[in-house]
């Protein structure tokens, strides 16, 4: 069962408002290595519209953010080509820490402690809703996917593969 308690605010939540954002908050029981299987059982959502927030780098150890469906993972190769990076990887998790300001499994793409350039999913942009990190692990914020481009001018990308 869903959490109901009220969640105290992050920079996340914090961006939103002051951006006047209309979103939802989902808080669940965070499971260590759980992913978005987790957080859609527990809220009841399809695991597509979970969306992760995932901090990655480039070969110049360049930070970048990627956000992707739940159910689906990342073809870096893919990504490097389409933003002109020769290779792609995903950050250590304190690097990732580090990067974000976040904890890796409660990373939000809003309010991170650096800029950087984020990308999102081409197919996650045609959903009415997701749900996204809301900067704690174990809490989701439902907002309509086109904030992504307005706040944080998340560039289109196709790199999605089947898990």
């Amino acid at each position: 069962m869903a959490k109901k308690e009220h969640v105290s605010e992050t920079p996340a939540t914090q961006m939103l408002k002051r951006h006047g954002v209309a979103f939802t908050e989902h808080p669940y029981d965070y499971v260590e290595h759980g992913g978005t299987g987790e957080s859609a059982r527990q809220l009841g959502l399809d695991e597509h519209t979970v969306v992760k927030t995932l901090v990655m780098q480039d070969q110049d150890a360049k930070p970048l953010i990627v956000l992707m469906h739940g159910d689906c993972k990342v073809s870096t190769k893919n990504l490097a080509r389409q933003i002109g990076a020769k290779s792609v990887e995903p950050c250590k998790p304190e690097v990732a820490n580090r990067h974000s300001g976040y904890l890796v499994g409660g990373t939000s793409p809003f309010g991170t402690r650096r800029a950087m350039p984020v990308y999102i999913e081409d197919t996650i942009l045609q959903l009415p809703r997701i749900a996204i990190n809301g900067g704690r692990r174990g809490y989701l914020v439902q907002i309509d996917p086109q904030v992504c481009v307005q706040l944080l001018d998340a560039r289109p990308v196709h790199c999605a593969l089947a898990e």
